[in-house]
């Protein structure tokens, strides 16, 4: 086993917190089971949660080496797959073949026990829900070390609490999950411009039927432009969308050469009003252009994954990313004075992206019907107590918030926010996997 004696500077993608932990790399179930033992331990995949999630400073469990392929059952589009296998990596060896994963966060570079853990949503939950619909069964390693089998028919409850769970339930070695068939690796994309909030929602509303839709919203406007934004709606585009020239290779996989940050920004690049230029070009340029293109599939879902080490245009100090979701009735209103606290505040969102979700059944996972935004911060004091009043807001309105992109929230805001807390709490108290599976952010919000 490869083992970090010494302890490691790791962080989530944000960059922030920097936490001193023992990682360790197991190759094998039998070496998991033996740190099992130990107890006070958390799973860790490729590291893209964004904050101290995927953390434990006296042990992180990092599944890099269980990164295999095992079966795939083409009659039904069944993947089975080692919980350390990076998506990335399944839709380069299955997109060839016709099949694409039916839930795809914004990034490609996440571990499907990530995914599961933080029961991931994509551009298509309003339809489709979460990656959870479409987990088959998994293998979970417990607090007693034993390796139990999960599915909607078989351990229900650990099933269940497992997705968006956060690894708290214990460590997942494996999964069968479904993949949906697709006819080209291409996306028909049409882009639908919103001058302000009432628009933006109403183009959400009436294109319920569209597959996916997301929308870059402005956060650097106000009065009557507040909500400015620009939704893109996609479809899996068939044979009959393409023309001659991508016919032929209508399953490919292009090889491409990603662009890298090198070096680390300095920490005052991202200012509000370099923000605030590049909001406006955005949005000129994104309303004058094509309304209407194929778009290729890596372009479409991952454009932020073709500059690799982007996250170091926010500076040393590392940036946080807010992402909460309001019921549905509460949305405008909520989403309305969230972009007011922060346009009257020193600091600006670099990037902000608007969902719209649909329903969810699960017991823990983040989504509820509504719309959910997701703002990215620098770390600085201002930027700390911009967040602290926008956590007001979002419980002012009955929102919530994702586990998966916190770095900083107080455990009083973050039990206020949603009363599956307490269940949660309780199920693992229960099962006594309070005292074996733990995060730096479980440890923070007392979970």
């Amino acid at each position: 086993m490869k083992e970090n004696l010494n302890q490691s500077n790791i962080s989530g993608w944000g960059g922030y917190p920097i936490k001193k932990a023992n990682v360790i790399y197991p190759e094998n179930i039998k070496q998991i089971l033996v740190e099992v033992k130990k107890r006070n331990l958390i799973a860790r995949g490729n590291g893209r949660a964004y904050g101290d999630s995927s953390i434990n400073e006296n042990k992180t469990i990092n599944m890099k080496y269980f990164n295999h392929i095992i079966s795939f059952d083409d009659s039904f589009g069944i993947l089975v797959v080692e919980s350390g296998v990076l998506l990335e990596d399944i839709i380069k060896t299955f997109l060839p073949r016709g099949w694409f994963p039916y839930v795809t966060p914004g990034s490609k570079f996440v571990t499907v026990g990530g995914l599961i853990a933080a029961d991931v949503h994509g551009k298509n939950h309003h339809k489709e829900g979460s990656f959870g619909n479409f987990i088959e069964w998994f293998e979970i390693i417990n607090s007693k070390g034993e390796i139990i089998k999960c599915s909607k028919t078989e351990n229900t409850e650990l099933f269940k609490w497992t997705i968006g769970g956060m690894g708290l339930t214990g460590i997942i070695i494996k999964a069968a999950i479904k993949l949906r068939p697709i006819q080209t690796s291409w996306i028909k994309q049409k882009t639908l411009v919103a001058k302000n909030i009432d628009q933006t929602f109403e183009i959400f509303e009436n294109n319920m039927n569209a597959t996916y839709s997301v929308a870059w919203i402005n956060s650097t406007k106000t009065k009557d432009n507040i909500g400015q934004s620009l939704i893109m709606l996609g479809e899996h585009a068939s044979i009959e969308d393409l023309d001659k020239k991508n016919i032929k290779n209508h399953l490919e996989i292009k090889s491409k050469k990603n662009k890298i940050i090198p070096f680390y920004f300095p920490d005052w690049f991202l200012n509000k009003n370099l923000i605030k230029l590049f909001n406006s070009i955005y949005y000129f340029f994104g309303k004058n252009t094509s309304k209407e293109k194929l778009v290729y599939w890596d372009d479409y879902f991952y454009p932020l994954d073709k500059i690799l080490e982007w996250n170091k245009i926010y500076g040393r100090k590392g940036f946080v990313q807010y992402q909460c979701v309001f019921p549905l009735k509460k949305s405008k209103d909520g989403i309305i004075e969230l972009l007011m606290e922060i346009d009257n505040s020193s600091v600006s969102s670099f990037l902000s992206v608007l969902k719209r979700f649909g329903d969810q059944e699960s017991n823990f996972s983040f989504p509820m019907k509504g719309y959910t935004i997701a703002l990215d911060f620098p770390v600085s004091k201002e930027t700390f107590d911009l967040l602290e009043k926008l956590d007001d807001i979002t419980l002012k309105y009955e929102g919530r918030f994702y586990l998966a992109k916190d770095a900083r929230m107080k455990k009083e805001i973050f039990k206020k926010s949603d009363k599956r807390i307490q269940e949660f709490i309780n199920y693992r108290n229960q099962n006594n996997f309070d005292e074996d599976f733990q995060s730096s952010q479980s440890s923070r919000l007392e979970l």
